[in-house]
């Protein structure tokens, strides 16, 4: 019977385990000296060695022959059993994604009371995806925990401790915590190479560079993806035939894609991306794969000529080392930050291939741009414009300030700390096509949404979901914003003005001159005491409608102007 490499080369020993030295060693000694903790809390992403450490913890502690150091022998009946995962009296390996429950933990807790099967023997309990149990089972498990029965060790294994901690902070005080690392791509190669010689297989470096890339720090990934390529065929393992296997993008694409930003080819981006999409590509590996080639472009553009190409493969190292001065190193620094932050909206997105057609399209247009040097170059000593022009001598309009409604009397307001200074009034020549409009109620209300849809970026939806009941009414010369909020929604101006600096960013993204803002909460009509306020129909068709008109200006100009009647 075949079995997967995963399996057959999983590590038997402590010495055996790559990278985790800082963890092996550390339970070797403790097994060593007789100084066995009752619990182990192992933390790491997937793959690299969690479970396979808690087996060999668990076969040194019941092994017949370990040496002196702490080693298991690996040979033995329990070894042997251990480690293939078959039925032993004295390890059970949990899966707690499928047994989290309080009964769970409850039948867990009632078995560890019961002593081993011999007298030298522990008896080990591995839990494995521990995040996923629920609070009430880590409760049923505290006790037992902090006064375990003799010769009992729980060994949790988790890639999300920050649940732990959320769910059973106590527990993490009764267990002995260890990180695990990612495997580098250095190591995922050595011991990829060390199997395949095993195997008698025969694999070029640029097939191991591509699969330790695709395997992403996890080793267990690195040999599944080597079993599934090795599927495809016999002879030497070859890059192609890694890539054919796994469906990776061909490394050319990425270079002709390089080629196209650095030529200013824009037009040519669309038929370049629709040729990925025809052959199946997946445009976020294909998003992952561009920014490996540009991180490698601006290393080698600051002068690393080995670290930033090392996961590259040779002929790639050699293509870029050819194209090297064809981009910048300021261009490729704002290319990387400009897919950093596609990257959540592209994850939700139902338009992704539009996203990174545009994504390109700016790349490749972003000659076109002025830098802030040319900007203040072209200022001169003496600023090279005056505060009324719009660079050409000509007068500069100023957008009308829409005066604040009539209200009911506001109580006092809070206002936002003030930002930093405001910058002269002066405007270069040549910075005069790209300033952004003048702050406005007008226009305030025009990119409301644009301005909302940044702060949903940035992961801000408390702010969001308050900002949308809540209306600019005014701005004042010095570029203070008044939004006003309904009387009835005065809770929500706390969470509004702890915004207020990330709601001053958004807007200052899209309009010029936010300084600060306060909001204002008109009084209620008193009502008398004792006395019930009766809703009418009308009334509540005046109030919905009041609503709509507040989160809509061209709707309130369409009602002011049209004299419209809510229906429905």
């Amino acid at each position: 019977m075949y079995i997967s490499l995963a399996r057959k080369y999983r590590p038997k020993r402590f010495a055996d385990v790559a990278v985790q030295s800082h963890v092996s060693n550390t339970l070797k000694g403790a097994i060593a000296r007789g100084r066995v903790a009752h619990g182990y809390l192992l933390c790491g992403p997937r793959g690299v060695g969690k479970t396979t450490l808690a087996r060999v913890l668990a076969m040194a502690l019941n092994c017949e022959n370990k040496t002196d150091d702490g080693e298991p022998c690996g040979v033995c009946s329990s070894c042997t059993r251990i480690w293939t995962g078959s039925t032993s009296l004295d390890v059970v390996e949990i899966d707690a994604a499928s047994n989290r429950g309080v009964d769970d933990a409850r039948d867990l807790r009632e078995r560890a009371m019961y002593a081993p099967s011999g007298d030298n023997h522990y008896k080990v309990y591995i839990v494995d995806e521990a995040h996923m149990l629920t609070r009430e089972a880590w409760n049923a498990l505290l006790k037992v925990l902090e006064e375990p029965p003799p010769r009992v060790v729980f060994v949790f294994a988790t890639t999300e401790p920050q649940k732990i901690a959320q769910a059973a902070a106590p527990v993490l005080s009764r267990l002995q915590r260890f990180d695990f690392k990612r495997i580098g791509p250095a190591d995922v190669r050595a011991r990829l190479s060390a199997v395949l010689a095993t195997e008698n297989v025969e694999a070029t470096p640029d097939a191991l560079a591509m699969l330790a890339r695709a395997a992403d720090g996890s080793m267990r990934d690195a040999l599944s993806l080597t079993d599934q390529t090795l599927s495809l065929g016999e002879g030497v393992l070859t890059a192609e035939r890694v890539r054919e296997a796994l469906g990776l993008i061909a490394e050319d694409e990425y270079l002709a894609i390089y080629d196209l930003i650095s030529a200013r080819e824009a037009g040519a981006i669309f038929p370049a991306v629709a040729r990925l999409v025809d052959a199946g590509a997946d445009l976020g590996a294909f998003l992952g794969g561009l920014a490996d080639i540009f991180r490698a472009a601006l290393a080698l553009a600051l002068g690393d000529e080995s670290g930033g190409l090392a996961e590259l493969s040779d002929r790639t190292r050699e293509s870029l080392l050819e194209r090297a001065g064809s981009l910048t190193a300021g261009d490729l620094l704002r290319m990387l930050s400009a897919i950093t932050e596609l990257e959540p909206r592209f994850r939700r997105s139902g338009q992704q291939q539009m996203l990174v057609e545009t994504m390109l399209v700016r790349f490749a247009l972003m000659d076109r741009t002025v830098s802030l040097e040319e900007v203040l170059r072209g200022l001169g000593p003496d600023g090279g414009g005056s505060e009324d022009s719009d660079g050409r001598g000509a007068p500069r309009a100023t957008q009308p300030r829409i005066p604040a409604p009539t209200s009911a009397p506001a109580r006092p307001s809070r206002e936002s700390s003030p930002a930093a200074p405001a910058a002269p009034a002066t405007a270069a020549p040549s910075a005069a096509a790209t300033a952004l409009p003048l702050l406005s109620v007008a226009a305030l209300r025009e990119r409301w949404e644009a301005i909302l849809e940044r702060l949903r970026a940035d992961g801000r939806m408390t702010l969001v979901a308050s900002l949308e009941h809540a209306t600019p009414v005014e701005v004042s010369p010095s570029g203070e914003i008044t939004f006003e909020l309904a009387p009835d929604l005065g809770h929500l101006e706390q969470p509004i003005m702890h915004g207020a600096k990330e709601l001053l960013a958004a807007i200052g993204a899209q309009l010029e001159g936010a300084t600060r803002m306060k909001v204002r909460v008109p009084l209620s009509s008193p009502v008398r005491e004792g006395a019930t306020r009766r809703l009418s129909a009308e009334a509540v068709k005046a109030e919905r409608l009041s609503s709509l008109r507040r989160r809509d200006p061209s709707l309130d100009a369409a009602v002011r102007e049209l004299d419209l009647e809510l229906m429905d």
